[in-house]
């Protein structure tokens, strides 16, 4: 078929953009390359994300580019796809399915007066032509839009169709390009632009910067949402607007005249996807609201399911609501989970309030929460640390939001207790000792009456706050929860609670440099441990740190004999975190000896397995024996930088290793050795660079060999010399200490 001159062509009946796009710029040029590979594209998200004007943006994109020179290779084959232009038609306000090609017909232009069906005419006019239709608005008529689009494009080789809607049209051959909220950057500058389209004389400043990026962070960036909240930055400042944000959609109520039905306010935005989902997804959607961040499929089986909405049905509707674009499927180190935009959920929530429902959900959610928590806390002792770990981590959010709920009511704050305490392998062991004292010490405020029937939970908590606080320094606090749980165990009859309270005291001993007294009470716990049948990672570190107090009272043999056999335990049970303690004494002890080969080998492990834990205690103390031991292989330099790179360290645990001389020792020992060879002013330059280094370069270089330092020095060197600085500019005086 022949085409008429380009110059003859429509190019369709695209908008002027009102306002500049600002940022996509990497979204709309991977739109535009899948434009050109696929005759059907679709861009999803949620209500307000920006779908309707990246769309657009592409479109204009694609209309230029065929109406370019047609001497560049570019040109022609956009001219190629769109020879005959551009089109866009609205959907949005379509609700009658029988509509729907009529409204498309006359986006195109047509007019029709025979009794000839309107999808008729549509395939006629399209079936010659090569243009790009662009569908915006199509949720509430998906499945008839998927059958129109369908057999157009089995009709018409030459159409290609750009949609955006809350889900895709699953076609074959359809390339869904999800569409997320922009980067914070780009969020910032959208919000300023538009505050400035109205008001020139509005700048982003030091002043008002800080307000207007957490506005922007408190709406999701949705650029629906800040665009309406750059209306009211006309008459209100940043931080008055960021105030009022508590009830983000009371405010947002404005919009400019003219605009979509479902662009007047943010609640708009939402409830027009609120509105096309089916009872039960509402329903669902209500109850998910009860989630903070992240979710697994089983927890929402559990919390959401109920009579009126069965278990067998959680998994289907929340497929329909990720289609829907309203739950977003996310990939995590702890396995797949689904996530809400906070501002779809809090429209869930204030749905799930009229309801009449909230309490109950948010009690489910915390009873499904505790039950986790217990479950990670006995399977923290089994080769799935490391997974429990992760599991934790990515549901922090929703661990947080039970403790609140337990908090939130005076009769349940024992279940607080319970739960804060549980998670003790987490505070301890994944380096959260500041958010566990958090916890701890919000559960275990007075409560005005005693609570005698849950008095376990309240040792539980008590001797997990001395643990937690002697590990951030703070030796008062420490021996006041430990001595209360101590007591309070005695008067109500709980060996097990007492046993935990002694075992802890005589950590705190123990890096109070009261050594007679640590051997004393870990003793003394251990037994009780063994009298009640307790074997767990707490047990095992209670071995380990006696074993800790007989080596720095130079008992090596019997510190060797304890730590051996508590890395044999870890060994066979596939425990990680304690074994790293051990495997730091039996490292102390073979330094001792003189087998600094082997003192290496066992803290690379120990700093391997506490970095990958996140325990800062750990890793700071293996890396502050590692530099001793590097003074003691000859190389002076690098154990003056790792000894500088594991100070700062210590600012997010607590004083410096408790101001122990036994723990002390190895740090104080390390900067006299290698400042007699370096000299003070290297030592000090070394050690700077050290506290320059990021915790993942400290770990990767503390873990090199000699040699390998070696080499990597000579390359240094090498790269110095050829780039004419001659290497590193230090002192004469102690080039000698530096090894070759």
């Amino acid at each position: 078929m022949r085409h008429r001159p380009l110059r003859d062509r429509p190019w369709g009946n695209l908008p002027s953009e009102p306002g500049r796009f600002i940022g996509r710029g990497a979204e709309l040029a991977e739109l535009g390359r899948l434009l050109e590979s696929s005759r059907l594209v679709t861009v999803t998200g949620v209500g307000g994300v920006g779908k309707s004007r990246l769309a657009l943006a592409a479109a204009w994109s694609a209309a230029e580019a065929a109406q370019g020179s047609q001497g560049t290779l570019a040109a022609r084959a956009a001219q190629e796809r769109h020879g005959d232009g551009v089109w866009l038609a609205e959907l949005a306000c379509v609700r009658d399915p029988a509509l729907l090609e009529l409204t498309v017909s006359e986006a195109l232009g047509l007019t029709d007066h025979t009794t000839r069906s309107p999808r008729t005419v549509l395939a006629e006019h399209l079936a010659g032509r090569r243009l790009l239709l662009v569908l915006d608005g199509f949720e509430q008529l998906v499945d008839e839009t998927a059958a129109l689009v369908r057999e157009l494009l089995r009709r018409c080789p030459g159409l290609r169709v750009l949609a955006a809607g809350r889900r895709p049209l699953a076609l074959d051959g359809e390339l869904a390009f999800p569409l997320a909220p922009p980067v914070p950057e780009e969020a910032l500058a959208l919000l300023a632009a538009r505050v400035a389209a109205a008001d020139p004389g509005f700048a982003v400043t030091a002043a008002n910067r800080e307000a207007l990026v957490e506005v922007c962070a408190r709406l999701d960036g949705i650029p629906l949402a800040l665009e309406l909240a750059a209306a009211r930055l006309r008459t209100l400042s940043p931080a008055q607007v960021l105030a009022r944000l508590e009830d983000r959609f009371a405010l947002l109520t404005g919009g400019a005249r003219g605009a979509l039905p479902r662009h007047r306010a943010l609640r708009t935005a939402i409830g027009w996807s609120h509105e096309l989902c089916t009872p039960a997804q509402r329903l669902l959607w209500a109850r998910l609201s009860v989630f903070a961040g992240q979710f697994d499929l089983d927890a929402a089986e559990y919390v959401c399911a109920g009579a009126d909405l069965p278990v067998d049905d959680v998994l289907d509707l929340v497929g329909e609501l990720q289609e829907q674009s309203l739950l977003v499927r996310e990939e995590t180190p702890a396995g797949v989970r689904f996530l809400m935009l906070e501002t779809v959920r809090a429209y869930g929530a204030g749905w799930l309030e009229s309801l009449g429902d909230a309490r109950r959900l948010r009690r489910r959610h915390r009873d499904w929460y505790m039950g986790l928590a217990t479950w990670c806390e006995l399977d923290w002792f089994s080769p799935r640390q490391q997974e429990v770990a992760a599991l934790v981590e990515t549901e922090l959010a929703n661990l947080r939001l039970a403790l609140e709920c337990c908090l939130d009511e005076p009769d349940e704050v024992h279940l607080g207790q319970y739960l804060a305490g549980t998670l003790w392998f987490y505070w301890a062991g994944c380096g959260r000792l500041t958010e566990g004292r958090h916890w701890l010490d919000r559960v275990l405020e007075p409560t005005g009456r005693a609570v005698t029937e849950y008095e376990s939970s309240r040792l539980k908590a008590l001797w997990v706050l001395g643990y937690v606080a002697a590990l951030q320094g703070d030796a008062a606090a420490s021996m006041g929860a430990l001595y209360e749980c101590r007591d309070a165990a005695a008067q109500s009859g709980n060996p097990l609670a007492s046993a935990y309270a002694v075992h802890r005291l005589g950590c705190l001993a123990l890096v109070s440099d009261d050594m007679a007294r640590a051997r004393e009470l870990l003793g003394s716990a251990l037994e009780q441990y063994r009298a009640v049948g307790e074997l767990n990672s707490n047990v095992l570190m209670c071995q380990v740190e006696l074993g800790m107090a007989l080596a720095f009272q130079g008992e090596l043999p019997g510190a060797l004999t304890l730590c051996r056999e508590v890395r044999e335990i870890c060994e066979e049970r596939g425990e990680r975190w304690t074994k790293a303690y051990a495997l730091y004494v039996l490292a102390y002890a073979a330094l001792d000896a003189g087998d600094a080969q082997e003192a290496r080998r066992l803290l690379n492990e120990c700093v391997a397995i506490n970095h990958a834990f996140h325990d800062l205690v750990g890793l700071v103390l293996a890396l502050e024996l590692l530099a001793l031991v590097t003074v003691a292989e000859g190389d002076p330099a690098e154990a003056a930088l790792l000894q500088g790179a594991a100070e700062p360290m210590w600012g997010g645990v607590g004083l410096q290793l408790f101001g122990s001389g036994y723990f002390n020792a190895p740090r104080l020992m390390c900067r006299e050795r290698a400042g007699e060879l370096l000299g003070a002013e290297r030592y000090e330059a070394y050690a700077a660079e050290g506290r320059e280094l990021s915790r993942e370069a400290l770990v990767g270089r503390a873990q090199r060999s000699p040699g390998e330092r070696g080499r990597a020095r000579r390359v240094s060197r090498q790269a110095g010399r050829d780039a004419g600085t001659g290497g590193p500019r230090v002192p004469r005086r102690a080039a000698a200490a530096d090894q070759p």
